[in-house]
């Protein structure tokens, strides 16, 4: 899968925080909540829970009969999709952490 750099760029530029101190830093408490990265990761991490419940749940409600099989199947797709997403956040994030490790200093 090709990233074009100027959409990793705008993505960046988008979720950055600036650095307390520096002269591009807003004032404390200043920052609108849900605009940093960790907030992103958070979200997402919080939608794979929320899909997970709700196909173990429409799981349970088929058992007993009281649930579509199409709905079910449905569910659990987006579960696997939402997990699938988080995942590969985090193998990317996990790799960016190792390559900086790597550069010389």
């Amino acid at each position: 899968m090709a990233i074009n750099p100027s959409d990793a760029a705008a993505a960046y530029r988008a979720h950055a925080t600036p650095v307390p101190g520096t002269l591009n830093a807003p004032a404390a408490g200043a920052e609108p909540p849900g605009s940093s990265f960790l907030d992103m990761v958070r979200e997402g991490v919080q939608e794979t829970v929320k899909a997970n419940k709700a196909a173990e749940q429409l799981s349970i409600d088929a058992i007993a009969g009281r649930a579509d099989l199409t709905d079910v199947v449905t569910a659990i797709s987006h579960a696997e999709n939402t997990l699938r997403t988080v995942v590969r956040v985090r193998d990317r994030m996990i790799n960016a952490y190792q390559q900086v490790l790597r550069m010389p200093i």
